[in-house]
């Protein structure tokens, strides 16, 4: 099932199932009519033909027992010789058949019943798995579009509010509506762009649909955003990539101050440790304080060891220390802390450079990620951090946190419309738990639950 189609199931298909059940129960009630008047007809036909039987019986029975009667007195002592002679040729017949039959015969039947015994507890057992299995994964993702849906209460509060009560204000669809239509989708933080592409749509599809009523529009509207949502991504690019080799995946975090890094880094080292991988963390945010603490005190909560440097340490010197030792204990996961000062910004780039260059030495394919972390309370000034960190530095993808705590939500559309970065991990609450796995499903599911 594709992502539009899913997001249409949970969205939609709580009201095309009543009319689907509505139509089964018509056909159900026409089939048991027919029904009927074929077992009816049956049984008529089914009288007639006994009727028929019962005198064609009758008249040969009264035939036989007239040539019975001629033939009893002539054959009864022939008949006696005869049964007897039959009874010891059957009995010839069966101890001649059943010396034919050889052990090898006996015992490749044995073994054909046991073999296909054996087949049927197999495909018992596969059928019993897979049950388990799609039941696990059933459960696995209602918990997940729970997740999505409570963490974005607040963006969904948010927009739906909005959009209903732009609807209240308008009785029919003109060019008015549309214009109004444009500015509430960039009041809820969808972009600039993408809202101005999204009216353009909107306006043909609206006519296309035919759509009148504040409902029908608001499904519209819906599906469009959606179906922009689906054209725009790759669901496969939305996963963390991970080789499962001899070197480390090293993780690279940026952002600037306050988006949410080092709390990200502690949430993830706690999965991954959760998962049975060997993890090190590296405090390469030297320059902010108490940002090496931070992650100290993540480390011992998770377990996971930190690499850190003298105060003020080059942040280059820490990831060199990290990715020696992680190369040397052969860890799974490197996860890298890094400092976040947009003021400075050449400053900045340059040292996310060198830190770059510095694991390449040891490293050459890594890092495996390298992760822009945005706070998505930020609305549009995410969108503009996002644009510029791409500019300056190889971006494979982004991680949006606080979505709980914010009616901004939107700009997941927005990223996902005007540039090609995947958003990989989403935070949707304090818990560790909470830091999820982007689903593209869920949150558009989450972000416009309840609205139609």
């Amino acid at each position: 099932m594709g992502l539009f189609d899913k997001i249409k199931k949970s969205l939609f298909g709580k009201k095309d199932e009543e009319e689907k059940q509505e139509q089964d129960s018509v056909q159900e009630e026409v089939k048991n009519d027919v029904e009927d008047a074929d077992e009816e007809k049956s049984a008529d036909f089914t009288s007639v033909d006994k009727e028929d039987s019962l005198e064609e019986s009758s008249k040969e029975n009264t035939e036989n027992n007239s040539k019975k009667e001629d033939s009893n007195d002539s054959n009864n002592l022939a008949d006696s010789d005869v049964e007897a002679d039959s009874s010891q040729d059957a009995l010839k017949d069966s101890t001649i058949e059943e010396s034919k039959k050889t052990d090898s015969e006996i015992s490749e039947e044995n073994t054909e019943n046991e073999s296909e015994n054996q087949e049927n507890l197999e495909k018992n057992t596969e059928e019993a798995k897979d049950e388990v299995v799609e039941d696990s994964d059933n459960t696995a993702n209602e918990n997940q579009t729970e997740l999505y849906e409570k963490g974005l209460e607040k963006t969904n509060k948010g927009f739906g509010a909005r959009l209903n009560a732009f609807f209240a204000q308008f009785r029919s669809v003109d060019e008015d509506f549309f214009d109004d239509l444009e500015e509430l989708l960039i009041e809820s933080d969808v972009g600039y762009e993408t809202a101005e592409e999204l009216t353009e749509q909107l306006r043909d599809e609206a006519k296309l649909q035919k759509a009148k009523t504040h409902d029908d529009l608001k499904r519209v509207i819906v599906e469009k955003l959606v179906e922009v949502y689906d054209q725009n991504g790759n669901s496969d690019d939305e996963k963390l990539n991970y080789h499962d080799d001899d070197t480390p995946n090293v993780y690279l975090f940026v952002g600037v101050n306050g988006a949410g890094k080092t709390t990200t880094i502690g949430k993830l080292a706690k999965r991954f440790k959760d998962e049975g991988k060997s993890v090190i963390m590296a405090a390469a945010d030297t320059f902010r304080a108490g940002a090496v603490e931070q992650l100290v005190e993540w480390g011992k909560r998770v377990d996971v060891p930190v690499v850190t440097g003298a105060e003020k340490a080059d942040p280059a010197s820490v990831v060199y220390d990290a990715t020696e030792k992680a190369i040397k204990e052969k860890a799974d996961i490197l996860l890298v802390d890094t400092a976040g000062r947009l003021q400075n910004k050449k400053n900045l780039m340059n040292e996310l450079e060198k830190i770059q260059r510095t694991i390449k030495k040891l490293l050459p394919e890594e890092p495996t990620e390298t992760l822009l972390v945005l706070d998505g309370s930020t609305g549009q000034n995410a969108l503009l951090q996002a644009k510029d960190f791409d500019k300056t530095t190889k971006l494979t993808g982004l991680v949006l946190t606080k979505l709980d705590g914010s009616s901004k939500g939107g700009v997941v559309l927005a990223i996902r419309n005007e540039m090609n970065l995947p958003v990989k991990l989403v935070g949707l609450g304090e818990k560790p738990e909470d830091l999820a796995d982007f689903d593209a499903a869920n949150y558009a599911i989450g972000l416009f639950h309840g609205l139609v």
